[in-house]
Formats: structure tokens, sequence, C-alpha cells
């Protein structure tokens, strides 16, 4: 095991640490410390049990230990699936000082963490996150969850893990594809408030997709420090967390019309944000060129820079509206004002929203 990283999320009586680093996968004493009681459920998915269910599940092994393999998709993260593991934890007896722990991609990590709010009214739970995406983002902030077929993560809880373990080597198992989409929500966070970074992730985008250890690190650690410092002064999504949705209204939009897993999370949020620079040029916030350096990074890690243009206008629309950023029916867009500069905008009219949506889809 090489140089861990480790940091806290500031939540409080409810903070807890996040561990970045090779080898972290099967520490035994790493994870005992994290777990209370006896009861533990693993729960992971047919793709990731066979690659890692066996470590985790030796390093559980002095635990009253059961396992609960989820279908592989984001189109499985649904109430139906959450209640196969309600079934379980009831046949299994599993009492209120049991821990879930959630060994997978976002949608295995936002479908236990569900769970584990929900299950008697909240058990403990763990997150070991095997992708960049989840190790970047959706492990990190407590927001869990599932989707409903007229919006993504419609339903769900705010609930803080014990802890996020977050091992470099599973990122080695990752297709391409899947590696791409994680660095969509990298690179999300250097335009959201830290230029600096962008200029890196534009110097080291090589690097990222050779998975050179050394960058993956440095990409996860600060995409999480970030994070976690925002999630420490909103932790409910009351302002600025919000900003963490750039790109994600209309990448929402896109998923959901096109069907949850035909594009990846990330893809569709590459787009997204490039949707929402282009909406920030037309308000003079960004220049010509800023906007192409944009795009030509998501064009460099092979990422979407637009969405399909099969999407009728007013389906597009009225997928933008189920939002959770909607306030009393008012559309709220996270857009730019600069690279590493982002607001909260519920100014822009229906009207010039619907125009700009149309140039996007009509182009």
């Amino acid at each position: 095991m090489g140089q861990v990283t480790t940091f806290d999320v500031e939540l409080g009586e409810r903070s807890y640490p996040i561990f970045i680093g090779s080898g972290l996968i099967g520490k035994s004493d790493l994870l005992a410390l994290y777990i209370k009681g006896k009861q533990v459920l693993l729960v992971t998915n047919t793709l990731v049990d066979p690659l890692y269910g066996t470590t985790v599940g030796s390093a559980l092994s002095s635990f009253d230990l059961r396992t609960a393999v989820l279908p592989d998709g984001e189109r499985y993260k649904t109430i139906e699936t959450v209640t196969t593991l309600f079934d379980c934890l009831v046949k299994e007896k599993f009492d209120r000082g049991c821990t879930i722990v959630a060994l997978g991609g976002g949608v295995v990590g936002d479908i236990a963490g569900f769970a584990a709010a929900c299950y008697q009214r909240g058990v403990n739970f763990v997150q070991i996150p095997t992708t960049l995406l989840a190790q970047v983002d959706s492990s990190v902030g407590g927001k869990t969850g599932v989707n409903h077929p007229l919006g993504k993560n419609m339903i769900g809880a705010f609930y803080q893990p014990q802890c996020v373990i977050a091992d470099t080597d599973t990122l080695m198992s990752l297709d391409d594809r899947q590696l791409a989409a994680g660095i969509a929500e990298v690179i999300k966070y250097g335009l959201i408030r830290d230029e600096r970074f962008f200029g890196w992730i534009e110097t080291n985008i090589e690097k990222l997709l050779s998975r050179d250890k050394e960058a993956l690190v440095l990409a996860i650690e600060n995409s999480c420090r970030m994070k976690a410092e925002i999630v420490a002064l909103d932790e409910r999504e009351a302002g600025q967390r919000a900003l963490l949705n750039l790109g994600h209204t209309y990448g929402h939009a896109i998923e959901a019309a096109l069907g949850y897993g035909t594009w990846l999370h990330g893809e569709a949020v590459a787009a997204g944000t490039c949707m929402a620079a282009r909406q920030s040029r037309s308000m003079g916030w960004l220049s010509g060129g800023e906007v192409e350096r944009i795009e030509s990074l998501f064009r460099r890690a092979k990422l979407p820079v637009s969405p399909p243009v099969d999407i009728e206008v007013d389906q597009f629309l009225e997928l933008m509206a189920v939002d959770k950023k909607v306030m009393g029916g008012v559309q709220r867009l996270i857009l730019l004002q600069g690279i590493g500069t982002s607001v909260v905008y519920s100014e822009l009219s229906r009207k010039d929203l619907r125009k700009n949506i149309a140039a996007e889809l009509r182009p």
C-alpha cells in the first residue's frame, strides 16, 4: 500500500473522513474502524462483485456478513431495486446497529445509501466507490436516492456515510468510456471555482486518460476537497451547493429523454456543461475563446459537447422543469461568469430558454 491521503468532510457530529490511495479496498483494519455492530450487508453489482467482492468480503470476514448483488446499470436505479435490499435486511433480521457497505459506482452508492437512510429510520453506511465518477462526486456529500421515470434523483435523502474509501487501484479495471465519464465531473470542479485546477487538467488530461496513478490521486483529492468545502457550508443545497450541478439540469434532461443508461451520467453532464457555457456566452459572461477552451477539453477527454439532436424541444424543456433546483416554478440554471466562477441564475425568460434549447437541438 502506497501513500494515503486523508481529510474530513466537516459536518459537526456527522463529519467523516475520505481516504484516497492504492491498496485500500482490502484493508480489514481500516474498515473495522467505521463499522458498528456485527451485522454487515455488502451491496455491490454483477460487474463489480467478480472483481472486488471476494477481497472486500474477506476484509469483512470477522463480521456477520451478507451480500446483495444488484444488476448493473442506471436503469436499475429504482425504488424497486431499493425494495430488494429492504427485503434482504428484514429477512436476515438486521437490527438498527447494522452497517451497509456500498461497493461499486454511483448507482450502487446511491441505492445503498438510500436504503441505509430508510431502514429502521437510519443505519450505519460506508462508501467504497470503484469508479472515478463515484470517487470524485457521488460518494461524497451524502446525496442518496433513485430515479423516477420523469426525473433523475427525484426520490432520495441527504444521508452521510461513516467514511469514504477511494482505492485508485479499482480505476484500472474501468473501461475507457467510464473513465472519461468520471473526468467530466473533475472538469466541472475546475469550472465552478478553480481556474488553476482547470488549467492543470488541460495540461494533464492525457495522463488522466492513461490512468497515471499520481495524476489520478491529485485529480480525486482536489475534486473531493472542493466538494467537501462546499458541502460543509451548505449540506442540504440551500445555496451554493447547487453550483455542483453545473451542466446537470441539461444533462439530466438528456439522460431522461434517451432512457437512463443510454448515455452515461458523465457524458450527459459534459454535453450539459458545454450547453451552459454557450448559454453563458450568449449572456456576455464568457468569451468565444473561453467556450472553445471548455469544449476543447471535453473533446480531448473523448466526451460529447452537444446534446443529441433527435430530442424534441418541448420534451427537453419539460424534463428540465422536473429538476430539484426548480423553486416556485422558476428554472434555476448554473452558469459561468468565467472559467472558475459560477453562479445560480434564475432570471432567464422562458422565451429565451426555449430559443437557446431550440438552437442546441436544431443546429
